[in-house]
């Protein structure tokens, strides 16, 4: 499977990243805020060499999305829902059991 234009893009631009910030400690040594730079870089080389290996479920997800998107509108009726369809659940914010009435 090939990979899509914007993840060959983005390992460009990553690898760019990695490459500035060895740049930047090699010239200004290994200080505290280029360290966590140089290391944010390899985390992201890092995964974004993992959306490689999930490139496959990538294009699952968005099949999903769009066969999820394809089917008929529902219509959902406005008018008010039975008071017992509401009598065993929870009140939001509170968490205990809604009382019976």
């Amino acid at each position: 499977m090939s990979s899509p234009i914007e993840l060959v893009e983005l390992h460009r631009l990553v690898e760019n990243v990695r490459r500035c910030a060895a740049s930047l400690s090699s010239h200004f040594g290994d200080i505290p805020p280029l360290r966590r730079i140089v290391n944010d870089a390899d985390r992201l080389f890092d995964d974004t060499g993992r959306l490689d290996v999930d490139a496959g479920e990538l294009d699952l997800a968005r099949g999903a999305e769009s066969e999820q998107h394809a089917g008929d509108k529902i219509q959902v009726p406005d008018n008010q829902y039975d008071a017992d369809f509401w009598g065993d659940a929870d009140d939001e914010g509170i968490g205990g059991q809604h009382s019976a009435r």
